[in-house]
């Protein structure tokens, strides 16, 4: 209930271990984690590390893209070589996941989403 009436207010609050923080919330982009402030609540795409692909709803993140991902699914790629042929096979896996937290050392990129308009 405080977040959402701050959120009213036009402010975001951001909790440290003893104090909490407010500040204005703008739509305007002064360095890159102002795009994904913007994408809060939102769906957004990730890429990982390993040929790994999330797309989840963006609940919290961090300056070291630590993020916590609701309704999330996950695509992982594996790419497998026929003994015969000498093919590549690739295999997409799927999986949904209620609720993540995704270690930021392993983000390649954030997308936020399509805003038509």
């Amino acid at each position: 209930m405080f977040q959402q009436s701050i959120k009213q207010c036009g402010f975001v609050a951001y909790q440290s271990r003893t104090k909490t923080f407010l500040q204005p919330t703008t739509n305007t982009v002064e360095e890159p984690l102002d795009l994904i402030r913007l994408s809060l609540d939102e769906r957004i795409y990730v890429k990982m590390r390993n040929d790994r692909e999330l797309r989840g709803r963006l609940h919290a993140y961090d300056q070291h893209l630590n993020m916590i991902l609701g309704d999330v699914e996950e695509t992982v790629t594996t790419v497998e070589i026929d003994e015969e042929t000498y093919e590549e096979l690739y295999k997409s896996t799927k999986r949904n996941i209620p609720m993540l937290f995704v270690r930021g050392d392993g983000v390649v990129l954030v997308a936020p989403p399509l805003r038509v308009g």
